[in-house]
């Protein structure tokens, strides 16, 4: 994809410079991720649209996931050179070829026939991370199946209070391949969803489930516990049951963040469940300086929410975030144009990532330091 994400046209006559695109007439055009969403909007069942843009009681959080990043500056510096920028990233003794992955979330066939599936393709194409949902309509063998699919696949869990479930949902993740686990430690309870209350979206619809969740042994789908018990002893447990590296998602409090590293685990990703679960809390870029300040050089850190630009991950990067992780965008892609669509916002966000990196003087992530970013003062 080239910078401008299409083909360059000659503006038509009488076309003033700041007129937007009549992307109908070009549909394969691509300006920014605001661009699927909007377009997604209009294809998708409007209660299903809710579901994937809703958060938690008054949507606070959810707001302030992208709207955090504009009390951010990045500070260039200038005559640095190093010609073509090289985003590969190292994480989990893997090598990634940006800091970008996708982030769980659940119910990709409600957004697209093929879902996951589609997802797979495309996040292989691109050749990052995929972490497939526990929630995911489409199980994880045929995620690990699907031709041409992602060479690095990691599971998010919701641990159960069945352990013998919980291990052999762990079985089938590293049977399939799957080269991490994604444990979700913010919900031992739902959050609140008011649109989806309001929307009487309780359940999929006919012909869809949590794929994930078919038990074994009977075949029948089990519902999806989130246990209010859960602690740090579940972590040990987990460690003594799996030999996959496990990231933690849903870190926002450092002395947590330091827990999670006496207890064994491999990376830590800072996140607020998209604004999902607890209303109120900070936005993820604003908790991340203080984890990074825990955890130190010890594990990884990653971050996911509010992720919608190039600038967005630069500035992650230089707070000390290892990688980003995109979530809705990825819905919003499937939506508007299938795998065709992921593809498109990776490679968009790949582009903006390279551009926003040269103009800023860096030739590599490991070049992006906390000096580079400026807290913006309110007039």
């Amino acid at each position: 994809m080239t910078d401008q994400a299409g083909p360059r046209r000659t503006p038509t006559a009488g076309a003033g410079p700041l007129q937007s695109p009549d992307l109908s007439q070009s549909p394969d055009l691509l300006f920014s991720l605001a661009d699927l969403q909007a377009e997604a909007g209009r294809r998708l069942d409007p209660v299903h649209r809710d579901f994937f843009a809703g958060g938690a009681g008054d949507e606070r959080t959810l707001r302030a996931n992208e709207t955090a990043f504009d009390a951010y500056r990045i500070l260039p510096r200038v005559l640095r050179g190093g010609g073509e920028r090289d985003l590969r990233t190292e994480l989990l003794g893997e090598t990634l070829p940006m800091p970008v992955l996708v982030s769980p979330t659940a119910f990709h066939r409600l957004a697209h026939p093929e879902g996951e599936a589609a997802t797979a393709r495309a996040v292989g194409a691109a050749g990052t991370v995929l972490v497939v949902s526990m929630a995911a309509t489409t199980p994880i063998e045929a995620v690990a199946g699907t031709s041409g699919g992602p060479a690095r696949l990691w599971f998010q869990l919701y641990p159960q209070p069945d352990l013998g479930f919980t291990a052999s949902l762990i079985g089938r993740a590293e049977a399939a391949g799957c080269r991490a686990l994604v444990v979700t430690v913010d919900s031992p309870v739902f959050g609140r969803r008011e649109r989806d209350l309001r929307n009487g979206f309780l359940d999929l619809p006919a012909g869809l489930c949590c794929e994930n969740m078919r038990d074994p042994e009977t075949g029948r789908i089990r519902e999806i516990v989130m246990d209010a018990t859960l602690d740090w002893t579940r972590i040990g447990w987990l460690r003594e049951t799996t030999r996959l590296p496990i990231v933690l998602k849903g870190i926002l409090h450092p002395a947590d963040a330091r827990l999670a590293v006496a207890h064994g685990v491999d990376a830590v990703l800072v996140s607020n469940h998209g604004g999902r679960q607890l209303d109120g809390v900070p936005a993820s870029i604003d908790a991340l300086p203080a984890v990074v300040e825990a955890v130190g050089s010890r594990i990884p850190v990653l971050l996911d929410g509010g992720i919608r630009r190039g600038s967005d991950i630069l500035t992650a990067l230089a707070l000390g975030a290892v990688a980003v992780g995109i979530g809705r965008p990825v819905v919003w892609g499937l939506a508007a144009r299938g795998e065709s669509g992921v593809r498109q916002l990776l490679d968009l966000l790949r582009a903006d990532l390279a551009r926003a990196m040269t103009l800023a003087g860096a030739v590599r992530p490991a070049d992006l330091t906390p000096d580079m970013i400026v807290t913006r003062v309110p007039r």
